[in-house]
């Protein structure tokens, strides 16, 4: 019989309901699934925010206790979907605890924060993950199967970008992610952070840095009411406005440990662009691009392939590829967002099913925040700066 774990997610909102879904559809497209996730307990700031939650999320409990609920004896796993400054905290609770967890990315605020919670899971030995879901992007984990058998031979060079176009009204509120206090960064640990996971995954770690940081909206209008407004339609420009102490966006060059070279940008100020992830690979024997705009598909070029033929062709992800037997029977019917996180879902259960840890991990998402570290440092110092 297949093992039900309760599950207490800490955090009801725009997260918060990509995770719920994921734990409700998990055993639909993965079945028998490794685990079945029973959506025990919501935690949210207030007793009618969590209970709006639970109504909307179908989760059986609600409460606005974390402490209280991480530390209950039913609760198997604790998932975090909260704002970056109280990651830390929840996490090092939950691993004394003996609670699996899944926390959002970025896993915290600083290499000192993340550091912490590495320490305190790899000393409860309990299972962890960072939520960067896009490696779980059929295309994404094509291009990985590609690179793992030398299809494009040795990697030369990565080039990556994330850019948004949601915060480049300078009259669009003032969201936690623009806090320092907060968030820790702006773009960097916002949606750099994600870049440079799809790097490490797909080519490895990245050794050194330099990087150019810039802040274009200095003030922004207070929010009004408790609820974050993220990318919110609604201006407020003559509200009373708070400082911007993050930053807006993110230029940088990479060097990899196995002497590839590499580029990342990230913004969150590009009109136009939604959720622009790009990345493109070269290697000795071929090259890969992949658009998460375009996320069912993957151009790949091989530099074998006959004169009449060379040029990128584009695969349609489908049956035949990672995850397949799971999603869609026909290539090209399409994922969104909600797969990539069902697929993450499932990737969680399976590990802790089989006492494996699984990938990205704490130890991940420190060396993560190590880089995130290093393209701030370098931003301030206008040098080269190593990954500590």
């Amino acid at each position: 019989m297949t093992k039900i774990m309760n599950v207490a997610m800490i955090g009801g909102g725009f997260m918060g309901k990509a995770h719920a879904m994921a734990y409700a559809s998990m055993p639909m497209f993965f079945w028998p699934a490794p685990a079945i996730p029973h959506r025990k307990v919501v935690v949210d700031v207030t007793d009618f925010t969590a209970e709006e939650a639970r109504r909307r999320y179908g989760f059986e409990e609600a409460s606005s206790d974390w402490r209280a609920v991480v530390n209950r004896p039913d609760i198997d796993i604790v998932d975090i979907c909260t704002p970056n400054s109280v990651h830390a905290e929840i996490a090092i609770e939950a691993a004394t605890a003996g609670k699996h967890i899944i926390c959002e990315k970025p896993l915290a605020r600083t290499v000192e924060e993340a550091r912490a919670m590495r320490d305190a899971v790899k000393a409860a030995g309990v299972i962890h993950m960072v939520a960067f879901n896009y490696r779980r992007t059929p295309a994404v984990a094509l291009a990985k199967k590609y690179i793992d058998e030398g299809r494009i031979g040795r990697i030369l060079n990565f080039r990556g970008t994330y850019l948004q176009d949601w915060s480049a009204d300078p009259d669009s509120p003032l969201s936690w992610r623009f806090q320092k206090k907060i968030a820790g960064s702006g773009s960097v640990g916002d949606i750099g952070t994600h870049v440079v996971d799809l790097a490490h995954y797909l080519v490895g770690p990245i050794a050194e840095v330099t990087a150019i940081a810039s802040t274009y909206n200095k003030t922004r209008p207070l929010q009004q009411g408790g609820v974050d407004k993220l990318g919110a339609a609604e201006k407020s420009k003559d509200a009373e406005r708070g400082e911007v102490d993050v930053d807006d966006e993110i230029v940088s060059m990479l060097k990899f440990a196995d002497g590839a070279i590499g580029s990342l940008e990230a913004t969150r100020n590009a009109y136009g662009r939604n959720n622009f992830i790009t990345l493109e690979i070269h290697g000795t024997k071929g090259s890969i691009h992949f658009n998460y705009e375009r996320r069912d598909e993957l151009q790949v070029m091989f530099a074998d392939d006959p004169g009449d033929a060379r040029g990128f062709r584009t695969i349609y992800t489908g049956p035949a590829h990672p995850y397949g037997d799971g999603l869609w029977p026909i290539p090209g019917l399409g994922i969104g967002y909600s797969e990539t996180k069902i697929i993450e879902c499932f990737d969680f259960f399976s590990a802790i099913a089989k006492g494996r840890q699984p990938s990205p991990n704490f130890e991940d998402g420190l060396l993560t925040e190590l880089v995130a570290d290093a393209l701030l440092r370098s931003s301030q110092t206008g040098k080269w700066e190593k990954v500590e």
